[in-house]
Formats: structure tokens, sequence, C-alpha cells
């Protein structure tokens, strides 16, 4: 579950690389992938300043960007065709950090969208919104609304920034379980880098994506008291155990120190 295109990828895509390569069938559902037409001078604004024309399609240069980041790690691309948040009235970037519009009636209408495909699921992987994002809070709140059992993974680049904030106020109660992500950092690193017009946004340039992703990953095992490379998710602790992720990881103890319940 992403709620852009990128953010899985870049957030617990070691996680997603480690599943399939077990035989688990992986979708990459990302919420908010329309194109619009005649987009809004903020939105407009968010590619002419990564150098794109405006007459360029923006969003559907990023879906395919998206099907080759998850051909990396044999995932399966799934776009919903709801829109961004800079084309449902927010207007600046400081905007999208403020909290969701009273007029913006996208939750609903995730909801709506993911309530079929979530009861089919096995398992479902979901943003805990750090960072407090517009779009990443509107899909972890419509996820719990739609699914139980879920495990919640920490948005990248936002942990970097704020690595003790809370998962949001909508994530149930859990535990953090660190996922050893040794083996599959390097396919990680190689997806991520096919988001070919966000990197030097996100990270500075192509040749930075593998240092910064591997220095997330080194700080999460550290805070956790892990060696190596982790990524870590939040949640029941029986619902890591049902997957091929329990032999790698170790859980944190319910009530000890930061990956304690809440």
């Amino acid at each position: 579950m992403s709620p852009h295109l990128d953010d899985a990828v870049f957030s617990v895509g070691a996680t997603l690389a480690a599943l399939a390569a077990a035989g688990w069938t992986v979708e990459v559902l990302t919420c908010f992938t329309a194109s619009v037409p005649d987009p809004s001078p903020f939105a407009l604004s968010t590619q002419l300043d990564k150098g794109l024309p405006t007459h360029v399609d923006y969003m559907e240069l990023r879906r395919a960007e998206d099907v080759a980041a998850c051909r990396v790690l044999h995932a399966v691309p799934v776009h919903l065709p709801l829109p961004e948040a800079p084309h449902r009235g927010y207007g600046s970037a400081a905007d999208l950090f403020t909290g969701v519009h009273p007029d913006d009636r996208i939750g609903p209408a995730l909801v709506t969208a993911l309530r079929p495909r979530l009861r089919a699921a096995d398992l479902v992987l979901a943003p805990q919104a750090l960072g407090r994002h517009v779009d990443h809070r509107v899909v972890a709140e419509a996820v719990a609304v739609c699914a139980t059992g879920v495990l919640w993974w920490r948005d990248v680049p936002y942990v970097s920034r704020a690595p003790d904030e809370p998962p949001w106020q909508a994530v149930p109660d859990g535990v953090e379980q660190p996922v050893d992500i040794d083996a599959h950092l390097d396919a990680k690193i190689r997806s991520a880098g096919c988001y070919t017009t966000q990197l030097d946004f996100q990270f500075g340039g192509p040749q930075r994506v593998g240092p910064a992703l591997s220095t997330v990953a080194a700080a999460e095992a550290a805070r956790l008291g892990r060696p190596g490379a982790v990524e870590a998710l939040w949640g029941p602790v029986d619902r890591l155990a049902d997957t091929c992720l329990r032999e790698s990881a170790t859980m944190t103890e319910p009530g000890t120190g930061h990956g304690g319940q809440r």
C-alpha cells in the first residue's frame, strides 16, 4: 500500500523483495496516481521544478517509473486513479502538512476503492504516516477502516527527519518489529533508482540513492539495537510470524523502550 508512486519502495522495498523471493504474490497498490488535465499552479510546479515541460503528463511518466521499479522487486504494480493532494485544492508545499481540508472528500472515495481489495489480501503493509503528509494520513486512516492485522511501515524520507515520531493516531496499537534486510537492500536501491524524476528532489541525485537508503537502514538497525540493515514494521506480533520474515526478525518485547506497545 503506497500513497504515491515511490513511497512503498523507498520505505519498505527490501521487505517487499523478501516476500516476493519467498513466493508471495506482492502487489504494490498506489492510491494517488491520476493524470489531471490543466493542473493547478502548485500541481504544475511539482513537475516544472524537476525540469519537465508543461506538455508532459507527469503522472503518466511516474506510473511508468513505478512499473519499472516493481519489476526489479518482482512485484505487481496497481494504480488507483485518484488525484494527489496538489490536484485536490492543496496550494503549497506547506499546505500538504497542515491537515486535511474540510472540503477534501478523498477519504471516503479511497475507502470505497480499498475495501474489496484489502478484504482479499492475505497481508497488508501500509504507511504509519510519519511526517504527517496529508496523503499519507488519508491512506493510514482508510486502511485502518478497511483492514485488521496490518503491518505498518515507517515513511522514508520522513523517518530520517523525525526518527522518534510515533505512528499517526489512526494506526492501531502494536509492537515495533525489525526485519533484517541485508539480503535485499541492493534490490531496494536498484528499484528506488527507477524513480528518475524524484531522485534529485528526494536524495540529491541518482548517485546518492544507495548511500541514503543504506544510511536509513543502518540507523533503523541501531535505533532498535540490531546489527546490519533493518526495515521496521509496526503491528501485531502474530502477523509478522505468519510471513517468511519471521526467521530474520527479532520481535521487540512489549513495553520495552521505543519498540513497546502503545
